[in-house]
Protein backbone atom coordinates (compact mmCIF):
# COMPACT_ATOMS: atom_id res chain seq x y z
CA UNK A 1 0.00 0.00 0.00
CA UNK A 2 1.22 3.39 -0.64
CA UNK A 3 2.28 5.26 2.31
CA UNK A 4 5.09 8.04 4.05
CA UNK A 5 7.49 4.98 4.37
CA UNK A 6 7.62 4.22 0.57
CA UNK A 7 8.66 7.87 -0.14
CA UNK A 8 11.27 7.56 2.06
CA UNK A 9 13.00 5.01 0.16
CA UNK A 10 12.45 6.47 -2.96
CA UNK A 11 15.72 7.80 -4.78
CA UNK A 12 16.81 11.17 -3.43
CA UNK A 13 17.57 12.77 -7.05
CA UNK A 14 14.60 14.73 -8.16
CA UNK A 15 14.32 13.17 -11.61
CA UNK A 16 14.88 9.40 -10.63
CA UNK A 17 12.22 11.12 -7.85
CA UNK A 18 10.16 11.56 -10.14
CA UNK A 19 10.28 8.58 -12.58
CA UNK A 20 9.73 6.03 -9.41
CA UNK A 21 7.39 8.43 -8.13
CA UNK A 22 4.94 7.60 -11.33
CA UNK A 23 6.25 4.00 -11.22
CA UNK A 24 5.20 3.30 -7.77
CA UNK A 25 1.76 4.88 -7.02
CA UNK A 26 0.02 3.24 -10.04
CA UNK A 27 1.53 0.03 -8.04
CA UNK A 28 0.25 0.64 -4.78
CA UNK A 29 -3.08 1.57 -6.35
CA UNK A 30 -3.56 -2.15 -8.05
CA UNK A 31 -2.16 -3.58 -4.93
CA UNK A 32 -4.84 -1.99 -3.00
CA UNK A 33 -7.96 -2.96 -5.56
CA UNK A 34 -6.57 -6.73 -5.47
CA UNK A 35 -6.85 -6.43 -1.73
CA UNK A 36 -10.22 -4.66 -1.93
CA UNK A 37 -11.35 -7.92 -3.82
CA UNK A 38 -10.10 -10.40 -1.89
CA UNK A 39 -12.14 -8.97 1.27
CA UNK A 40 -15.08 -8.78 -0.30
CA UNK A 41 -14.67 -12.67 -1.96
CA UNK A 42 -13.96 -13.45 1.75
CA UNK A 43 -16.82 -11.72 2.82
CA UNK A 44 -19.04 -13.31 0.43
CA UNK A 45 -17.92 -16.56 0.83
CA UNK A 46 -18.91 -16.28 4.56
CA UNK A 47 -22.58 -14.76 4.16
CA UNK A 48 -23.41 -17.73 1.95
CA UNK A 49 -21.53 -20.41 4.05
CA UNK A 50 -23.78 -18.85 7.43
CA UNK A 51 -27.43 -18.83 4.88
CA UNK A 52 -26.05 -23.06 3.99
CA UNK A 53 -25.55 -23.59 7.66
CA UNK A 54 -29.08 -21.86 8.34
CA UNK A 55 -30.66 -24.18 5.79
CA UNK A 56 -29.32 -27.14 7.09
CA UNK A 57 -30.17 -26.41 10.16
CA UNK A 58 -34.01 -25.59 9.41
CA UNK A 59 -34.10 -29.06 7.38
CA UNK A 60 -32.85 -31.19 9.99
CA UNK A 61 -35.15 -29.51 12.66
CA UNK A 62 -37.57 -31.55 14.30
CA UNK A 63 -41.38 -31.09 14.98
CA UNK A 64 -42.38 -29.78 18.49
CA UNK A 65 -43.17 -32.52 21.13
CA UNK A 66 -47.01 -33.13 20.76
CA UNK A 67 -49.49 -33.21 23.80
CA UNK A 68 -51.15 -36.21 24.59
CA UNK A 69 -54.12 -33.79 26.08
CA UNK A 70 -57.34 -34.80 25.34
CA UNK A 71 -58.01 -31.28 24.41
CA UNK A 72 -55.53 -31.46 21.50
CA UNK A 73 -57.36 -32.55 18.46
CA UNK A 74 -55.14 -31.56 15.52
CA UNK A 75 -52.27 -33.84 16.16
CA UNK A 76 -52.46 -37.37 18.28
CA UNK A 77 -49.51 -39.20 19.43
CA UNK A 78 -49.43 -43.07 20.62
CA UNK A 79 -47.20 -42.51 23.77
CA UNK A 80 -46.54 -39.20 25.66
CA UNK A 81 -43.70 -36.70 24.40
CA UNK A 82 -43.77 -38.83 21.04
CA UNK A 83 -42.91 -36.45 18.00
CA UNK A 84 -46.40 -36.00 15.71
CA UNK A 85 -45.87 -36.79 12.41
CA UNK A 86 -45.64 -34.17 9.79
CA UNK A 87 -48.93 -33.18 8.04
CA UNK A 88 -47.75 -34.36 4.77
CA UNK A 89 -46.46 -37.67 5.50
CA UNK A 90 -49.47 -40.35 5.40
CA UNK A 91 -50.68 -41.88 8.58
CA UNK A 92 -50.46 -44.93 10.26
CA UNK A 93 -53.50 -46.78 10.58
CA UNK A 94 -52.49 -47.59 13.99
CA UNK A 95 -49.80 -47.66 16.41
CA UNK A 96 -48.63 -50.92 17.84
CA UNK A 97 -50.36 -50.83 21.25
CA UNK A 98 -53.61 -49.91 18.67
CA UNK A 99 -54.48 -46.53 18.74
CA UNK A 100 -54.30 -44.38 15.90
CA UNK A 101 -51.84 -42.02 15.19
CA UNK A 102 -51.10 -38.95 12.79
CA UNK A 103 -54.10 -35.82 12.12
CA UNK A 104 -57.35 -36.70 13.35
CA UNK A 105 -58.96 -34.72 10.89
CA UNK A 106 -57.21 -36.23 7.88
CA UNK A 107 -58.19 -39.68 9.11
CA UNK A 108 -61.70 -38.22 9.09
CA UNK A 109 -61.31 -37.29 5.69
CA UNK A 110 -60.10 -40.63 4.66
CA UNK A 111 -63.10 -42.40 6.46
CA UNK A 112 -60.86 -43.46 9.51
CA UNK A 113 -62.14 -43.07 13.09
CA UNK A 114 -60.12 -40.99 15.00
CA UNK A 115 -61.71 -42.30 18.40
CA UNK A 116 -61.06 -38.35 19.72
CA UNK A 117 -64.85 -37.75 20.72
CA UNK A 118 -65.57 -41.10 22.20
CA UNK A 119 -62.20 -40.84 24.16
CA UNK A 120 -63.41 -37.19 25.29
CA UNK A 121 -67.04 -38.44 26.13
CA UNK A 122 -65.77 -41.63 28.01
CA UNK A 123 -63.55 -39.05 30.45
CA UNK A 124 -66.57 -36.45 30.84
CA UNK A 125 -68.25 -39.67 32.34
CA UNK A 126 -65.49 -40.20 34.75
CA UNK A 127 -65.09 -38.03 38.23
CA UNK A 128 -63.55 -34.52 37.13
CA UNK A 129 -63.23 -31.33 38.46
CA UNK A 130 -65.05 -28.22 37.29
CA UNK A 131 -62.41 -27.00 35.15
CA UNK A 132 -61.57 -30.08 33.33
CA UNK A 133 -64.89 -30.83 32.86
CA UNK A 134 -65.18 -27.47 31.16
CA UNK A 135 -61.84 -28.06 29.04
CA UNK A 136 -63.50 -31.56 28.37
CA UNK A 137 -67.14 -30.25 26.98
CA UNK A 138 -65.18 -27.05 25.02
CA UNK A 139 -63.27 -30.00 23.04
CA UNK A 140 -66.28 -31.78 22.46
CA UNK A 141 -67.57 -29.05 20.93
CA UNK A 142 -64.98 -28.16 18.60
CA UNK A 143 -65.03 -31.89 17.65
CA UNK A 144 -68.23 -32.01 16.58
CA UNK A 145 -67.79 -28.89 14.39
CA UNK A 146 -64.39 -30.99 12.52
CA UNK A 147 -64.99 -34.50 12.99
CA UNK A 148 -68.71 -34.68 11.74
CA UNK A 149 -68.97 -38.15 10.81
CA UNK A 150 -67.54 -39.17 14.46
CA UNK A 151 -70.25 -36.87 16.05
CA UNK A 152 -72.69 -38.40 13.49
CA UNK A 153 -71.93 -41.58 15.14
CA UNK A 154 -72.58 -40.27 19.01
CA UNK A 155 -76.19 -41.28 20.89
CA UNK A 156 -78.97 -39.96 22.47
CA UNK A 157 -77.42 -41.20 25.62
CA UNK A 158 -74.41 -39.35 24.80
CA UNK A 159 -76.75 -35.80 24.48
CA UNK A 160 -78.50 -36.82 27.67
CA UNK A 161 -74.55 -37.20 29.19
CA UNK A 162 -73.67 -33.59 27.85
CA UNK A 163 -77.40 -32.56 29.22
CA UNK A 164 -76.61 -33.48 32.80
CA UNK A 165 -74.00 -31.15 32.45
CA UNK A 166 -76.34 -28.26 32.56
CA UNK A 167 -77.29 -29.11 36.34
CA UNK A 168 -73.76 -28.75 37.75
CA UNK A 169 -72.90 -26.12 39.93
CA UNK A 170 -70.10 -24.10 37.85
CA UNK A 171 -71.47 -21.27 35.56
CA UNK A 172 -68.45 -22.00 33.24
CA UNK A 173 -69.36 -25.62 33.06
CA UNK A 174 -73.39 -24.77 31.95
CA UNK A 175 -71.64 -22.69 29.40
CA UNK A 176 -69.62 -25.05 27.75
CA UNK A 177 -72.24 -27.90 28.12
CA UNK A 178 -74.55 -25.20 26.34
CA UNK A 179 -72.01 -24.77 23.09
CA UNK A 180 -71.95 -27.92 22.88
CA UNK A 181 -75.27 -29.16 22.47
CA UNK A 182 -75.40 -26.27 19.97
CA UNK A 183 -72.97 -27.83 18.00
CA UNK A 184 -74.71 -31.33 18.20
CA UNK A 185 -77.78 -29.13 17.00
CA UNK A 186 -76.51 -28.87 13.69
CA UNK A 187 -76.99 -32.90 12.99
CA UNK A 188 -81.02 -33.57 12.67
CA UNK A 189 -81.53 -36.65 14.50
CA UNK A 190 -80.44 -35.15 17.34
CA UNK A 191 -82.50 -31.90 17.59
CA UNK A 192 -85.71 -33.79 19.02
CA UNK A 193 -83.45 -35.17 22.18
CA UNK A 194 -81.81 -31.67 22.56
CA UNK A 195 -85.53 -29.72 22.42
CA UNK A 196 -86.21 -31.92 25.56
CA UNK A 197 -83.77 -29.51 27.26
CA UNK A 198 -85.48 -26.59 26.19
CA UNK A 199 -87.07 -25.75 29.48
CA UNK A 200 -83.90 -26.06 31.54
CA UNK A 201 -82.13 -23.63 29.50
CA UNK A 202 -85.05 -21.15 29.26
CA UNK A 203 -84.71 -21.54 33.61
CA UNK A 204 -80.76 -20.84 33.45
CA UNK A 205 -81.26 -17.48 31.27
CA UNK A 206 -84.43 -16.45 33.90
CA UNK A 207 -82.64 -17.10 36.87
CA UNK A 208 -78.58 -16.82 35.94
CA UNK A 209 -77.46 -13.02 35.10
CA UNK A 210 -74.57 -14.13 33.35
CA UNK A 211 -74.19 -12.51 29.51
CA UNK A 212 -71.77 -15.24 28.18
CA UNK A 213 -74.77 -17.97 29.27
CA UNK A 214 -77.63 -15.91 28.10
CA UNK A 215 -75.52 -15.74 24.62
CA UNK A 216 -74.84 -19.40 25.00
CA UNK A 217 -78.37 -20.49 26.15
CA UNK A 218 -80.19 -18.41 23.23
CA UNK A 219 -78.22 -19.10 20.51
CA UNK A 220 -79.11 -23.02 21.49
CA UNK A 221 -82.81 -21.77 21.37
CA UNK A 222 -82.45 -19.74 18.19
CA UNK A 223 -81.12 -22.78 16.24
CA UNK A 224 -84.29 -25.09 17.69
CA UNK A 225 -87.73 -24.89 16.72
CA UNK A 226 -89.92 -24.22 20.02
CA UNK A 227 -92.30 -27.06 20.43
CA UNK A 228 -95.71 -25.96 21.83
CA UNK A 229 -95.57 -27.54 25.40
CA UNK A 230 -92.35 -24.97 26.14
CA UNK A 231 -94.84 -21.66 25.49
CA UNK A 232 -96.12 -22.17 29.26
CA UNK A 233 -91.92 -21.73 30.56
CA UNK A 234 -91.82 -19.29 27.68
CA UNK A 235 -94.54 -16.62 28.77
CA UNK A 236 -93.13 -16.72 32.83
CA UNK A 237 -89.34 -16.46 30.99
CA UNK A 238 -90.80 -13.07 28.76
CA UNK A 239 -89.78 -10.24 30.90
CA UNK A 240 -86.12 -11.87 31.43
CA UNK A 241 -85.87 -12.37 27.45
CA UNK A 242 -87.31 -8.14 27.58
CA UNK A 243 -84.76 -7.38 30.08
CA UNK A 244 -81.73 -9.16 28.01
CA UNK A 245 -82.77 -7.44 25.02
CA UNK A 246 -82.79 -3.88 26.72
CA UNK A 247 -79.23 -4.68 28.61
CA UNK A 248 -75.74 -3.10 27.27
CA UNK A 249 -74.56 -6.22 25.85
CA UNK A 250 -74.63 -6.38 21.93
CA UNK A 251 -73.94 -10.45 21.40
CA UNK A 252 -77.07 -11.35 23.84
CA UNK A 253 -79.55 -8.27 22.59
CA UNK A 254 -79.01 -9.80 19.23
CA UNK A 255 -79.53 -13.09 20.27
CA UNK A 256 -82.58 -12.32 22.45
CA UNK A 257 -84.14 -10.78 19.98
CA UNK A 258 -84.21 -12.93 17.64
CA UNK A 259 -85.94 -15.38 19.63
CA UNK A 260 -88.50 -13.03 20.35
CA UNK A 261 -89.04 -11.91 16.70
CA UNK A 262 -89.67 -15.93 16.05
CA UNK A 263 -91.89 -16.22 19.49
CA UNK A 264 -94.00 -13.09 17.83
CA UNK A 265 -95.33 -15.17 14.70
CA UNK A 266 -96.11 -17.45 17.68
CA UNK A 267 -100.60 -16.42 17.98
CA UNK A 268 -100.86 -17.60 21.13
CA UNK A 269 -97.56 -15.47 22.37
CA UNK A 270 -98.41 -12.92 20.80
CA UNK A 271 -100.53 -10.45 23.27
CA UNK A 272 -97.52 -12.11 26.19
CA UNK A 273 -95.13 -10.11 24.06
CA UNK A 274 -97.15 -7.03 23.85
CA UNK A 275 -98.11 -6.55 26.82
CA UNK A 276 -94.65 -7.30 28.85
CA UNK A 277 -93.40 -4.15 30.32
CA UNK A 278 -90.47 -2.48 29.12
CA UNK A 279 -88.31 0.20 30.28
CA UNK A 280 -89.01 3.73 29.54
CA UNK A 281 -85.93 4.19 26.93
CA UNK A 282 -86.98 1.39 24.69
CA UNK A 283 -87.37 3.18 21.78
CA UNK A 284 -83.57 4.24 22.26
CA UNK A 285 -82.77 0.71 20.78
CA UNK A 286 -83.74 2.52 17.07
CA UNK A 287 -81.44 4.80 17.47
CA UNK A 288 -79.16 5.57 14.31
CA UNK A 289 -76.08 5.06 16.68
CA UNK A 290 -76.30 1.33 17.90
CA UNK A 291 -75.27 -1.03 15.55
CA UNK A 292 -76.11 -2.14 12.99
CA UNK A 293 -77.02 -5.72 13.58
CA UNK A 294 -79.09 -4.79 16.32
CA UNK A 295 -80.85 -2.18 14.46
CA UNK A 296 -81.05 -4.87 11.94
CA UNK A 297 -82.85 -7.13 14.27
CA UNK A 298 -85.36 -4.91 16.30
CA UNK A 299 -86.83 -3.76 13.17
CA UNK A 300 -87.44 -7.16 12.10
CA UNK A 301 -88.96 -7.59 15.43
CA UNK A 302 -91.40 -4.87 14.84
CA UNK A 303 -92.64 -5.84 11.62
CA UNK A 304 -93.50 -9.00 13.02
CA UNK A 305 -94.96 -7.47 15.71
CA UNK A 306 -96.83 -5.10 13.67
CA UNK A 307 -98.28 -7.59 10.94
CA UNK A 308 -99.05 -9.90 14.09
CA UNK A 309 -101.51 -7.02 16.01
CA UNK A 310 -102.98 -6.12 12.11
CA UNK A 311 -103.61 -9.69 11.47
CA UNK A 312 -107.84 -10.35 11.43
CA UNK A 313 -107.91 -12.77 14.53
CA UNK A 314 -106.24 -10.87 16.71
CA UNK A 315 -107.90 -7.53 15.67
CA UNK A 316 -111.27 -9.28 16.72
CA UNK A 317 -110.16 -9.26 20.13
CA UNK A 318 -110.28 -6.27 22.20
CA UNK A 319 -107.02 -6.31 24.50
CA UNK A 320 -106.04 -4.28 26.97
CA UNK A 321 -102.06 -3.34 27.26
CA UNK A 322 -100.74 -2.00 30.90
CA UNK A 323 -99.12 1.53 30.30
CA UNK A 324 -95.18 0.19 30.49
CA UNK A 325 -96.05 -2.06 27.82
CA UNK A 326 -94.30 -3.12 25.03
CA UNK A 327 -97.70 -2.27 22.71
CA UNK A 328 -97.69 1.28 24.04
CA UNK A 329 -94.27 2.44 23.50
CA UNK A 330 -94.55 0.92 19.95
CA UNK A 331 -97.72 1.51 18.81
CA UNK A 332 -99.51 3.67 21.79
CA UNK A 333 -100.92 6.71 20.97
CA UNK A 334 -97.78 8.81 22.52
CA UNK A 335 -94.81 6.54 20.84
CA UNK A 336 -92.21 8.41 18.81
CA UNK A 337 -91.11 4.92 16.53
CA UNK A 338 -92.23 7.14 13.80
CA UNK A 339 -89.49 9.36 14.08
CA UNK A 340 -87.15 7.02 14.56
CA UNK A 341 -87.91 5.18 11.55
CA UNK A 342 -87.88 8.28 9.64
CA UNK A 343 -84.29 8.92 10.46
CA UNK A 344 -83.29 4.88 9.79
CA UNK A 345 -84.16 5.22 6.01
CA UNK A 346 -81.15 6.89 5.28
CA UNK A 347 -79.06 5.12 7.89
CA UNK A 348 -75.37 3.78 6.07
CA UNK A 349 -75.86 0.27 6.06
CA UNK A 350 -78.57 -0.50 3.09
CA UNK A 351 -80.40 -3.76 4.70
CA UNK A 352 -81.15 -1.06 7.24
CA UNK A 353 -82.77 1.38 5.76
CA UNK A 354 -84.71 -1.48 3.49
CA UNK A 355 -86.12 -3.08 6.50
CA UNK A 356 -87.19 0.14 7.92
CA UNK A 357 -89.33 1.30 5.13
CA UNK A 358 -90.92 -2.09 5.66
CA UNK A 359 -92.02 -1.50 9.17
CA UNK A 360 -93.24 1.66 8.19
CA UNK A 361 -95.48 -0.06 5.09
CA UNK A 362 -96.76 -2.38 7.90
CA UNK A 363 -98.00 -0.01 9.99
CA UNK A 364 -99.70 2.15 7.14
CA UNK A 365 -101.22 -1.44 5.82
CA UNK A 366 -103.09 -3.64 7.88
CA UNK A 367 -101.89 -7.56 6.55
CA UNK A 368 -105.11 -8.74 5.88
CA UNK A 369 -105.79 -5.60 3.42
CA UNK A 370 -102.82 -6.17 1.97
CA UNK A 371 -100.63 -3.18 0.20
CA UNK A 372 -103.02 -1.41 -1.86
CA UNK A 373 -103.27 2.07 -2.02
CA UNK A 374 -107.08 2.63 -2.05
CA UNK A 375 -107.52 0.56 0.91
CA UNK A 376 -104.23 1.20 2.94
CA UNK A 377 -105.40 3.14 6.52
CA UNK A 378 -102.41 5.06 8.06
CA UNK A 379 -102.19 4.38 11.76
CA UNK A 380 -103.02 7.27 13.67
CA UNK A 381 -100.50 6.89 17.00
CA UNK A 382 -97.91 6.91 14.10
CA UNK A 383 -98.57 9.22 11.12
CA UNK A 384 -100.58 11.68 12.53
CA UNK A 385 -101.75 14.47 9.66
CA UNK A 386 -101.22 12.16 6.98
CA UNK A 387 -97.42 11.58 7.89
Amino acid sequence: MFSAGALLLAPTSTQDSTEDMGKTIPRCLQQLDLRKSVVGLATGAGAIYLLYKAIRAGIKCQPPLCSNSPICIARECPVPGERALPQEAPAPKASPKGRPKGLAIERERHGRDSGEIRRLLNSLECKQDEYAKSMILHSITRCVYLLEAEASACTTDDICLVGEMLDDKDNSVKIQALNALKAFSGIRKFRLKIQEHSIKVLELISTIWDTELHVAGLRLLNSLPMPDYVHPQLRRVMPALMEIMQSDYILSQVQAVRLLSYLAQKSDLLYDILNCQVHSNFLNLFQSSQPGSLLFEVLVFAERLSEGRNATHYRAVKWHYNEQSLHEALFGDESRLADRLLSLVIHPEEEVQIQACKVIVSLQCPQDLGCRPSTCRPSHSYFKNGE
